[in-house]
């Protein structure tokens, strides 16, 4: 198929937004359930879109005609690039597109356990496995809060990385949070990078976030260690064996969710936006000029005379509550089959609801003292009185 002649066929997976309006009306998009793709539905099809959940390789595309594939994550341990590249397949993904999505959750992660959010912003570190694009996020995003970081990444140079860290240094603070790509590669791979001993080593008083790829922590050794009344405070939204997770280890952990820390509809639409201009570049089809397929967030009412973590809890409040992300995957999962389970958990992702973020979002009218909105201009927020 040429950009230049009939419409383009695009299969995309259910769970990318606004293929449709992004692509425009010379392109005819089907979708797909991410985890029951078939070789046979490539037929006839000329772009592949799809999410971490659908393994693409020369068992699903041999034979096919596609001219481009794209994916709307970060990661790309489920894409064989060196086959794509054989076969002359156009490729992208959208590093850095739900960076800022899987920030807040982790705010919201904090702010949900304890005291944590109280000692970060008093100056605790936290710690951060991984330094990519939403390592990296995450890490400009608390230093914007004044929040000291330990960074572990041993693919990057030390020089590379700002406080940089060991990962034993790393797992002495008291927030751990996991952004590490899912690698089997020496010299250090990230499969099972948190087992037994070094899960041994963080504290009871800690606060361990996985919001990476679940095979990052070994998950048995971890249930082994919850089970012992041991171990520090959890919170998963990764599991190793998805759609199938370990219904003991839900039971364990303090909040467990459906792999949907980066399922903010901005940070899908972003997504969306950047495959389908990779994929007009590649196949020299002009733009499509359409506007946000989102309207504006609502706007967020600050309260008046808090501060601090207080004021950090209300504004996160109105954006996302990860206990309803929290419930609903108990209330799914938990006392029937484990096929069931797995579907369940899918479903939640399937027909997860509309999430807005923090960054982007602009105050209701009214007067913002200073700490307030030093506070909003940290978390990326704009409009009124902050851009004065």
């Amino acid at each position: 198929m040429t950009a230049a002649h009939s419409t383009l066929q695009i299969l995309a997976d259910q769970n990318i937004p606004a293929v449709e309006h992004y692509a425009g009306p010379s392109a005819c998009v089907t979708r797909f359930s991410g985890r029951e793709l078939s070789a046979q539905q490539l037929a006839g099809i000329d772009v592949l879109l799809v999410r971490s959940v659908t393994r693409v390789n020369a068992q699903l595309l041999e034979g096919c005609a596609l001219s481009f594939v794209g994916t709307a994550t970060s990661g790309v341990d489920h894409i064989d690039q060196q086959y794509l590249q054989r076969r002359g397949i156009g490729f992208s993904h959208a590093p850095g597109s739900n960076a800022n999505s899987v920030v807040e959750y982790v705010l919201a992660a904090m702010a949900a356990s304890g005291d944590h959010l109280e000692q970060t912003l008093a100056g605790s570190p936290v710690g951060i496995v991984g330094y990519g694009v939403i390592g990296r996020a995450v890490a400009a995003r608390l230093q914007a809060l004044n929040v000291p970081c330990r960074v572990y990444d041993p693919w990057l140079e030390r020089s590379d990385i700002e406080h940089a860290s060991s990962l034993s240094g790393v797992l002495e603070c008291g927030v751990i949070t996991l952004h590490a790509e899912l690698t089997h590669e020496a010299p250090w791979p990230s499969y099972h990078l948190l087992a037994e001993a070094e899960l041994a080593e963080i504290s009871a008083d800690s606060l361990l976030i996985n919001a990476s790829r679940g095979p990052v922590v070994d998950n048995a050794a971890l249930s082994r260690l919850l089970a012992t009344g041991g171990g520090p405070r959890v919170v998963l939204d990764v599991w190793e064996g998805e759609p199938q997770i370990s219904s003991t280890l839900l039971g364990q952990v303090q909040l467990g969710t459906p792999h949907i820390a980066g399922y903010s509809l901005d940070g899908k639409l972003l997504a969306t936006q950047m495959l389908v201009h990779a994929m007009n570049q590649h196949l020299g089809r002009p733009a499509v000029e359409a506007g946000s397929a989102a309207g504006p967030a609502p706007l967020l009412q600050v309260p008046q005379g808090s501060r601090g973590a207080a004021l950090l809890r209300a504004l996160l409040a109105q954006r996302y509550d990860i206990h309803r992300d929290d419930a609903a995957l108990r209330g799914a999962t938990v006392g029937v089959s484990a096929a069931q389970a797995a579907a369940d958990f899918d479903l939640l992702r399937r027909n997860y609801p509309v999430r807005r973020e923090l960054q982007g979002s602009s105050p209701a009218p009214g007067n913002l003292d200073p700490q307030a909105g030093q506070l909003l201009a940290a978390l990326g927020c704009v409009g009124g009185a902050l851009e004065q």
